[in-house]
């Protein structure tokens, strides 16, 4: 296979098995995309946004050899893709671990994380504001475990689990992205601390999607419910 279908079928295997399990009659995946596609559509035009402009401060970059080279706005179609590939993956483990595990496990806990979340934001911000991953990453963090803090999602020990089970297959995915690498981080605009090859800031970058994914999911299927 030629390398510049690397990306592409890195987003094509994250996202065929939660399709195709979507059809399973227990937790029936499929009659809740219908709630999922907002949310997608708007965070994804936010991150977008924001990787656009990553690309022209220069955070990062994409590796030639490993994409199709159909570029919209500085991006590599595959990236776009990835903005819908993931989160749509990671809300199939949401539901799946929602439907399987009744006990939600991390309910006592959900505050002190969010609160845990907050604290290192903010310190994180103080000392490394000039670096700009780390200014949009942790900054975006702040606003979202303040708004988690006021409104007290009821589902919030449910995400918390779900992101935790999703970081195995994010090290799967970001690992050959980084390890390749398909995407290219300037160290300069990040905080220079990896784990394996992965940058520090994709951990929480990835935790903010998916935070914002499933609020979007649970407010629409709750406002079709309250209907």
């Amino acid at each position: 296979m030629d390398n510049q279908y690397t990306y592409l079928l890195i987003n094509f295997l994250t996202i065929i098995f939660p399709i195709l399990l979507s059809f399973d009659s227990r937790v029936r995946f499929f009659s809740k995309w219908k709630f999922i596609f907002p949310g997608l559509f708007i965070s994804g035009l936010l991150f977008l946004f924001w990787d656009y402009l990553f690309t022209i401060y220069d955070v990062w970059s994409f590796n030639d050899s490993y994409v199709l080279g159909l570029y919209f706005l500085n991006l590599p179609l595959e990236e776009i893709l990835f903005f819908i590939t993931v989160p749509f993956a990671c809300l199939f483990i949401y539901e799946c671990l929602n439907y399987y595990i009744k006990r939600d496990l991390l309910n006592p806990y959900q505050q002190l994380i969010t609160i845990g979340l907050l604290l290192l934001s903010v310190g994180l911000l103080v000392f490394n504001y000039e670096k700009v991953y780390t200014l949009i990453t942790f900054g975006l963090l702040s606003a979202l475990a303040i708004f988690l803090l006021v409104k007290k999602p009821p589902y919030l020990g449910r995400f918390y689990l779900a992101y935790l089970v999703s970081l195995l297959p994010f090290y799967i995915v970001n690992g050959v992205l980084t390890a390749l690498p398909v995407v290219l981080y300037n160290d300069m605009e990040n905080l220079g601390v990896r784990v394996g090859t992965i940058p520090l800031e994709d951990h929480f970058y990835s935790l903010a999607m998916l935070l914002m994914n499933v609020l979007f999911f649970e407010y629409f299927r709750r406002k079709d419910a309250a209907w």
